[in-house]
């Protein structure tokens, strides 16, 4: 089933996971305390086919996830960027911004297994989220795998969400693993992941704009798109894994595109959420 979802670019965005989009592709990079509009939020949403409603809870959740902070004056609700949030934006970045040139052999792996109960259920899944966006991919249930040195980031991870006693965490050398090909083809479907790249290149070759708002549909829906791939690819070197074959044609096309749109989607974005 999932082979066959990967031969076309699916955009099916939370309305939670759009806002933190918006907010990255369009207010970090100047960001210096500036505040958005919540009307105008809600109204891009509602370009992208959300309802008034879906999105004014997708707001009210952001913030009590300590991402975004509310300020009223008058009548009008306007949001700016929490240090949580320009901290996971920043991490986001340095994964989005990089991809595809982090394929240098590693001198040692990560490995970490966890039995996390059920009373600990949103900090479990909390854990798949971050390990998949840190490159690791999953052995069997409850067993990660990373091709790097990833120990300090996954330890300190584990005191965030409060569930050491519960994992375990190995650094070991590729060289001593016995078959180190056939672990990775069980950690990540590499050839799903090139399907994916292939449908991105697909969706994006020939991109172009009319107006202000088409680009910035267009670059919106980019954006979301590509930044799906760092959780999926774990940058493989390539003395083991060949890299996928249109991941550097997904990495071109997704810059390009994100520099030449930039313009018109900005001022569009700057128009609706200007009260």
């Amino acid at each position: 089933m999932e082979a066959d979802d990967a031969r076309e670019v699916r955009f099916d965005p939370t309305p939670q996971e759009l806002v933190m989009t918006l907010l990255g592709a369009y207010v970090w990079p100047r960001e210096r305390g500036q505040e958005v509009w919540a009307g105008g939020l809600v109204a891009l949403l509602a370009e992208m086919g959300f309802r008034e409603g879906a999105a004014r809870v997708a707001l009210t959740r952001l913030a009590r996830r300590d991402l975004i902070a509310r300020r009223k004056q008058g009548r009008l609700v306007y949001y700016t960027l929490t240090d949580r949030a320009r901290a996971v934006l920043a991490e986001g970045d340095s994964r989005i911004f990089t991809l595809g040139a982090n394929g240098t052999p590693a001198a040692h792996w990560t490995l970490l297994w966890h039995g996390i109960p059920d009373s600990h259920r949103r900090a479990r899944d909390m854990l798949v989220r971050r390990l998949r966006f840190l490159g690791f991919g999953p052995i069997q249930d409850g067993t990660w795998l990373a091709v790097r040195d990833a120990l300090g980031q996954v330890s300190d991870l584990l005191d965030d969400l409060g569930v050491r006693e519960h994992a375990g965490l190995l650094r070991c050398s590729p060289g001593g693993v016995a078959d180190a090909r056939a672990l990775i083809a069980r950690a990540w479907d590499l050839d799903v992941l090139a399907e994916r790249y292939a449908a991105f290149v697909a969706e994006f070759a020939g991109t172009s704009a009319t107006d202000d708002r088409s680009a910035f549909l267009q670059r919106t829906r980019l954006v979301h798109t590509f930044r799906q791939f760092p959780f999926r690819d774990p940058e493989l070197p390539e003395e083991l894994i060949a890299a996928p074959s249109q991941r550097a044609d997904a990495v071109a096309l997704f810059h390009e595109l994100y520099a030449t749109l930039a313009p018109a989607a900005q001022r569009h974005f700057d128009e609706v959420t200007t009260p």
